[in-house]
């Protein structure tokens, strides 16, 4: 039965290139064809509305109108008047879809997740400091949260629950959210997603536990990390008998040729928008990456912590959609509505399900059921995206307000990892000093965090690391103005 998307309904991951010779209408055509063979979008599933989706990928009304007739004519679509254009039952070929079933994993294999970012405290240098303006990284608008769409999900959850939703269930999770959850990361995030291979959890913190612990009992000992990246990691595999070793980024991405000179089993990577750089894996990475895991029958685990919020950059899909039997996607609603919920998924590769399954059911005997409904009522009736929507425009303006105010105040100062998320990098001048200036801010009640917090093994330029998702637009204005002689 498909996912019955209500309002706009969720976005659709598609990938259209200007650049190439190829008509725009042509590639959006080929795009559909190939989301609907591989399973992304299920018989009977809705489409965005042709404004909705001219809207999405900048192209024109009339382009969309004409890719979908044709794929109403190829018995790919089906519309009637008045109703919406959905996936045509036919359309599907169980036998393309078996190809794609990765060995030894059910149905279209297992999917990866968007992750919560990492969980570094981020305290400089006092714990508990009030500040006027604090540019804090990592922090969602906590003041935008869906209180009211939350509160009626919750309702919604309590109201349908089955006496079966409230006792021990499946540590998995709940069945329907598991489904939703498969639906929205193939649609919207590119991934092989298939519900029994989703694993609910407690946010990224639990989350990046239970695959670590899952490696470990695979044999792995030495895991790669992003340097630049966060420092927790250190301390979560030294608590699992593991070592992180810390891998170099540059601009575009992860330096797969570094990471294969060591032995690493697995290596933890925020590819769509790394943390804190800010740079997204290149596509030749992406594939060199996907090698490596092959030839050296290695993991992948990928962050999809703040994908939802993009800029001026086309969508990026989600890595573990190149080999969903090598990468382990982790994703939370700790961005997207705020961290206080703890709600996370792990879509996970076969080799690692059995295991990953049994410690959660040892950890905790599964998450909070009604939270799990209410999310998946959320995201089902549109409430969800339209949210994304907004939070969007708003995370869009205060990015517009940072780069003006520091063009205006410090124009020596290069800022870029602005293409998608809240937080943005500073270069600052080859001569200043990051602690001292860091340090000065924070005697004028302006929180600034300097790269140096996130570099594991030292060394590099002076940078500062903005954030600006908890910051109104006149804050950011406030404090800019507050260091920028500083800066």
């Amino acid at each position: 039965m498909p996912i019955e998307w209500a309002g706009l309904g969720p976005e659709l991951l598609l990938t259209l290139d200007r650049a190439r010779p190829e008509p725009l209408r042509v590639q959006l055509e080929r795009e559909l064809r190939e989301a609907i063979r591989s399973g992304r979008l299920a018989a009977g599933e809705r489409l965005p509305s042709s404004r909705a989706m001219a809207a999405e990928l900048g192209i024109s009304r009339g382009l969309v109108l004409e890719c979908y007739s044709q794929l109403q004519a190829e018995g790919f679509l089906t519309a009637a008047s008045g109703s919406a254009t959905r996936v045509a039952a036919q359309a599907f070929a169980p036998a393309e879809m078996s190809r794609r079933t990765p060995a030894g994993s059910p149905r279209g294999g297992p999917a990866p997740a968007p992750a919560e970012g990492p969980a570094h405290p981020f305290v400089w240098p006092a714990p508990g400091r009030r500040l006027d303006v604090d540019f804090r990284p990592g922090v969602p608008d906590l003041t935008s949260f869906p209180r009211r769409d939350w509160v009626w999900a919750l309702r919604e959850s309590c109201r349908d629950a089955t006496p079966d939703d409230l006792g021990y269930g499946d540590p998995r999770g709940a069945v329907v959210v598991r489904e939703v959850l498969a639906g929205y990361l193939r649609r919207v995030r590119g991934a092989v997603a298939d519900p029994e291979q989703i694993v609910m959890c407690a946010g990224f913190g639990q989350g990046i536990n239970l695959v670590l612990r899952a490696l470990a009992e695979d044999g792995a000992r030495r895991i790669g990390i992003e340097d630049p990246g966060d420092d927790d990691y250190f301390v979560i595999c030294r608590r699992l008998g593991m070592e992180a070793v810390p891998v170099p980024i540059d601009e575009r991405g992860i330096d797969v040729d570094a990471l294969a000179a060591t032995d690493v089993r697995a290596v933890v990577l925020t590819p769509t928008h790394q943390f804190p750089t800010g740079t997204a894996l290149g596509p030749e990475r992406r594939q060199a990456l996907v090698k490596w895991a092959n030839e050296r029958d290695a993991t992948i685990v990928e962050d999809d912590y703040d994908a939802e919020f993009r800029y001026d950059r086309d969508p990026v899909g989600a890595l573990q959609g190149l080999a969903p039997d090598r990468v382990a996607l982790l994703g939370t609603v700790s961005k997207s509505l705020a961290p206080a919920l703890r709600l996370g998924w792990i879509l996970c590769p076969a080799s690692l399900h059995e295991a990953l399954v049994e410690d959660k059911r040892l950890s905790d005997r599964g998450s909070p059921a009604l939270d799990q409904l209410a999310l998946a009522a959320l995201i089902e009736s549109g409430r969800y995206d339209r949210h994304l929507r907004h939070m969007r425009r708003v995370y869009g303006a205060r990015r517009a307000t940072l780069i003006r105010t520091l063009s205006d105040h410090a124009p020596q100062i290069t800022l870029h990892g602005l293409a998608a998320g809240f937080h943005a990098v500073a270069d600052l001048r080859p001569t200043t000093d990051e602690d001292a200036t860091v340090e000065a801010a924070w005697a004028r009640s302006v929180g600034l965090y300097g790269m140096s917090l996130f570099r594991l093994t030292g060394g590099g330029p002076p940078q500062l690391v903005f954030g600006f998702g908890d910051l109104s637009e006149p804050a950011i204005a406030r404090g800019i103005a507050t260091i920028a002689d500083l800066l």
